[in-house]
């Protein structure tokens, strides 16, 4: 795609954004996201259709803008939550780079994934607790003590700090030694994770199973209750340290199943050892309930929901709520 498709692209973008939300012009916005294509960034989503890149720059050039103008000189965490192929990881690359390259500020992106605890720690987790905690996914199975030190250290004067990193391919985080590190303090954190903000639901909702891998294989609710209690206590703990909260909705559950699904068969085009279908549907089945459940809640408690439509597009961003309806446990005031 020419430059002025990578610039029409990015001048649609701008279009769903309410004028409240948008603190850049659309044209610069578009200008920002040409920039980044035409210098071959290297966090530029080349696997990706042009005009869909372009779209998504255009997209992170007003969301750098919307974080640069709530900075007022003091670092910001940020949480983006979205479901599984909602482009949340996408977003947080390209927006950290135009925050450096457009704003002059110093970002770090964090990922919900990179905290993954090992297989050997989730086996631990899964017999002490329920044999579901053994696949990586729901709350309880990252290291969160490490996410929320992780989260202090960035925006402090920490010196040089490691930043985890998880190989998915392995189910093990690399070692240490290969973890690439970042001078701190930052001026902006990037955390993206898929639950990110999530809070617990009522036990009510837990009541019933809402697939068949909890009707199976969680009868009684016990891991469904384990991972509400996690939620409830040291996500809680770790979601309390963001600044502000932004959400990808996902138009409804069936489309991010789909989602993952059409990632794993690239990924199977590509022999780079890809889940199979049934093993897509029994994986993204763990992640189900929390993924409806955020869709529900979410909306309300967030400051700023993109919405995307069937064809994986944003459609819609607006404000979301404010921080008292939450529902967190801070440590600090506004």
């Amino acid at each position: 795609m020419s430059q002025d498709g990578i610039i029409d692209a990015a001048y649609g973008a701008a279009a769903v954004w309410t004028d409240g939300q948008r603190t850049l012009a659309p044209r610069a916005a578009a200008l920002m996201a040409a920039r980044l294509a035409a210098d071959g960034d290297p966090d530029w989503p080349s696997h990706l259709p042009a005009a869909v890149a372009g779209m998504m720059a255009g997209h992170a050039a007003l969301f750098a803008a919307w974080i640069h103008a709530r900075h007022h000189g003091n670092p910001l965490r940020i949480g983006i939550a979205g479901g599984q192929g909602s482009g949340k990881s996408t977003l947080s690359a390209l927006s950290a780079r135009l925050l450096e390259r457009e704003f002059g500020l110093r970002p770090a992106v964090v990922s919900l994934d990179d905290l993954y605890l090992s297989r050997t720690a989730r086996a631990e987790r899964a017999q002490a607790e329920h044999p579901l905690f053994a696949t990586r996914g729901v709350p309880g199975t990252h290291d969160v003590a490490r996410g929320i030190g992780l989260l202090d250290a960035l925006v402090a004067p920490s010196g040089e700090l490691p930043l985890p990193r998880f190989d998915k391919g392995r189910d093990e985080p690399w070692p240490e030694a290969d973890w690439p590190r970042v001078l701190t303090p930052v001026d902006v954190v990037l955390f993206e994770g898929w639950c990110v903000g999530a809070v617990p639901e009522t036990d009510a909702a837990l009541a019933g199973p809402v697939n068949a891998l909890e009707r199976e294989e969680d009868p009684e609710g016990h891991w469904r209750r384990s991972v509400n209690g996690f939620l409830a206590g040291p996500y809680a703990d770790l979601f309390g340290r963001l600044d502000a909260l932004a959400f990808l909705a996902v138009p409804d559950f069936a489309a991010a199943q789909r989602w993952r699904e059409e990632q794993e068969a690239v990924l199977r085009q590509r022999s780079q050892g890809a889940m199979s279908s049934a093993e897509v549907q029994r994986f993204v089945a763990h992640y189900e309930r929390l993924t409806r459940s955020m869709l529900v809640s979410m909306p309300a408690r967030v400051d700023l929901l993109l919405e995307l439509d069937s064809d994986h597009r944003i459609a819609a961003v607006g404000p979301g709520g404010a921080w008292r309806s939450r529902g967190f446990r801070r440590d600090s005031a506004l």
